[in-house]
């Protein structure tokens, strides 16, 4: 690259940075994006600078601004596969597991024993697993029918979900 040039590339950059980056915020939406976009741009233009004879001139300003437009599309595009292929997943090939099922099953599927079990864990964890479980409430919404934190509602859950477990046999016990 020519001083010629180099001093040209200073130009541009000082001229359509901004400019370009808003052009390129307002497809992508994302800043980070939007910078990478006008990076592309300038690697795009430095192999045409010997065609620009004034960095302010109207040619100049519309390449400028079609470049910019490109690589915001071309990022977008990028992003928006890559984005498809993520959210295309089967929820069946991949499942989550959820403590509550864990207990919400064995307490309202196993009826007979869930009373004897539940007959051995205090009142309060019992109506914990209960409003969570059987009445499907929300932390914030057990926590307020208790008078306790949701921190605290959280923490009794996990406790006597880790006892109804080990009753049913399936942790050993620890020491």
């Amino acid at each position: 690259m020519t001083y010629e040039d180099s001093e040209k590339l200073k130009a541009l950059y000082r001229l359509y940075e901004q400019p370009m980056y808003r052009i390129a915020y307002a497809v992508l939406h994302d800043s980070g994006l939007a910078e990478d976009a006008v990076s592309d741009s300038f690697v795009r233009i430095i192999p045409k600078l010997h065609k620009f004879a004034d960095p302010s001139d109207n040619r100049t300003r519309a390449y400028i601004v079609r470049t910019i437009k490109s690589a915001a599309i071309s990022i977008y595009r990028k992003n928006k596969k890559r984005v498809e292929r993520e959210i295309n997943i089967d929820d069946d090939t991949v499942q989550f597991h959820d403590p509550a099922q864990d207990v919400e099953s064995y307490v309202l599927d196993k009826r007979s024993r869930s009373e004897d079990i539940l007959g051995s864990i205090g009142d309060t964890d019992r109506k914990i697993l209960l409003l969570r479980c059987r009445d499907e409430l929300s932390w914030r919404e057990v926590s307020e029918k208790m008078s306790i934190t949701e921190a605290n509602a959280r923490k009794r859950f996990e406790r006597a979900r880790k006892r109804i477990i080990k009753m049913k046999g399936e942790i050993p016990d620890e020491k």
